[in-house]
């Protein structure tokens, strides 16, 4: 969610190297394109909707009110819709522990979905309790569930990892403090962007008008930082550690 959708791609394109296309969720809309592959959405209606410049998993149901309904049912709530957007219905919500996530009803624009041949983005929720979560989001949107399709859910290494046949979507993981004023430590959904070469972006970002607000992460096989965009917007990228 941004508040201008022409800002917004000037940053993203020149941090991440994204090109951008129209929807038929009208001009306000766009899909980000790395090289030839969708990898997230962009809206200017962040003043619209009253909420704040956000970058948010959605996660696709087949009936919004009966989604929405298990979240409140379950302690949760629902802050925004569900409404119509173009060819379908979309929500805002925060899970118990403040968490905020959307979901989507109807028609998903072609290829736009996390897969595991190419997409460059990945999401983690960092939340207080990895397995309350899992449990709360199995529930919501019938994960582990009997029917085809349905995404697998499992716990290794001290995380909560969904699947979707052979692709991983999710990672929940524990340890989140939601009182904590860093808004890197609260329970919150992390959406990942893949870049070549780490030290570029950050320099881009924040030459931009942008800001590092963490120091760089390293494993075995990457490095990673999280970034905030000029409107406020956090996210993280993710280079290969070679």
């Amino acid at each position: 969610m941004a508040r201008d959708l022409a800002s917004a791609q000037e940053f993203y394109g020149a941090v991440l190297g994204w090109e951008f296309r129209p929807t038929r969720l009208g001009e306000q809309f766009s899909v980000a394109m790395y090289e030839g592959v969708p990898v997230a959405g962009i809206g200017a209606l962040a003043l619209r909707l009253g909420v704040p410049v956000a970058w948010t998993p959605y996660f696709a149901v087949d009936d919004a009110d009966v989604t929405a309904a298990r979240i409140r049912e379950r302690g949760a709530t629902t802050a925004v819709g569900p409404l119509a957007f173009g060819t379908g219905r979309a929500a805002l919500a925060a899970d118990p522990d403040g968490a905020v996530f959307g979901f989507w009803q109807g028609e998903v624009i072609p290829d736009w979905t996390l897969r595991g041949d190419g997409a460059a983005a990945w999401i983690e929720l960092r939340t207080r309790d990895a397995f309350a979560a899992a449990v709360f989001y199995g529930e919501v949107l019938d994960w582990a569930c009997e029917r085809p399709g349905c995404c697998d859910v499992s716990y290794e290494q001290g995380h909560v990892i969904v699947r979707r046949g052979h692709d991983t979507v999710a990672r929940i993981s524990g340890g989140a403090v939601e009182a904590a004023p860093d808004p890197e430590v609260r329970p919150r959904w992390h959406v990942h962007f893949s870049v070549l070469d780490l030290e570029k972006a950050v320099e881009t970002a924040t030459g931009s008008g942008g800001a590092a607000v963490s120091p760089v992460q390293s494993s075995a096989t990457s490095r990673s930082i999280t970034l905030r965009d000029p409107d406020g917007a956090l996210f993280t990228v993710v280079s290969p550690n070679t």
